[in-house]
């Protein structure tokens, strides 16, 4: 696999925009223009997944010189199931090497709609070697479970390299914060 700088001269642009916007629900979504706003090589890497010349999906990677936040990761429907995921984590595994490496995801609520699919992940990311972490990712008004390799993220790094990410205007519009697991 091959990750490529996603750009708007991308052949897949609209493709991605799109894969994009049907993977994750709206309350979870940054605005598009945003993220492309905020993909610089100091603090935010956003990738296209490549099977040689077959576009399969995304990643979007915030990152400081010690953490990098999977912030999105998304394979196109019909790419699922061929063990591409996986392949992407460890990928990313090798990319950010030396880095706290973590996401955010689904809590495990019970009383969820979509329980048996955020217990799935969660077994997904677990088979990919990715560990819970005892603390909580709040951002906007949802709040994640986090799972991650490389060492225990805290609440301070993650402000710290969000607030670099964000920037004080951003940052004063989003609360982003990690909380401590109840």
């Amino acid at each position: 696999m091959q990750l490529v700088r996603v750009t708007k001269s991308i052949k897949e642009y609209k493709q991605i925009k799109k894969l994009y916007r049907q993977a994750f629900p709206i309350e979870e979504r940054a605005p598009f223009w945003l993220l492309m706003k905020k993909a610089k090589p100091s603090t935010a890497d956003f990738l296209a997944l490549y099977d040689n010349e077959n576009w399969v999906g995304i990643v979007y990677v915030i990152k400081d010189e010690e953490l990098a936040y999977i912030f999105y990761l998304a394979i196109k429907p019909e790419e699922r199931g061929k063990r591409y995921g996986g392949k992407a984590i460890d990928m990313l595994r090798d990319y950010y090497r030396g880095c706290k490496m973590f996401l955010a995801l689904e809590a495990l609520d019970q009383t969820a709609d979509n329980y048996e699919q955020r217990v799935k992940r969660h077994s997904f990311y677990e088979k990919c070697g990715l560990l819970d972490m005892p603390y909580k990712i709040k951002e906007a008004s949802v709040i994640y479970d986090i799972m991650g390799v490389g060492g225990i993220v805290e609440p301070e790094e993650y402000g710290r390299m969000m607030e670099k990410y964000l920037g004080s205007f951003f940052k004063r519009l989003v609360d982003v914060r990690i909380l401590k697991d109840s």
